[in-house]
């Protein structure tokens, strides 16, 4: 077992090439777990991640501000306490409305993400 403290302080500064943008993360259950991640992701001032795809399931669950969540069909408006269902291997992308911070926390199953733009 394992509980961890997690606050914004614990948010680093993200280089992955996924996001466009000012972005920060940080992991509560990452390559301890073989069938689960959690993460926490800022997007600041309409930062977003590019079109990409999940070899599993993805959960987010928006905790704070306004953004966006988008299939090649689909385009929704969220905001905190809105949670998001992406099916396994829809295209998707997700993140900040223009010029507005958003948080949301990722459950994803152990998945191979692609980005396709």
């Amino acid at each position: 077992m394992r509980v961890i403290s997690v606050t914004k302080a614990g948010r680093t500064k993200s280089d992955n090439p996924i996001f466009i943008g000012d972005v920060e993360n940080q992991t509560a259950v990452g390559e301890e777990s073989n069938d689960l991640r959690l993460s926490e992701i800022h997007f600041k001032r309409g930062a977003v991640n590019r079109p990409h795809v999940h070899s599993t399931d993805q959960i987010l669950i928006i905790t704070e501000g306004e953004g966006i969540v988008a299939t090649d069909t689909e385009k929704h408006d969220v905001q905190a306490g809105d949670v998001a269902f992406i099916p396994a291997k829809t295209r998707h992308w997700h993140g900040a409305r223009s010029g507005k911070d958003m948080t949301h926390w990722s459950v994803l199953g152990n998945a191979k993400t692609t980005i396709v733009d």
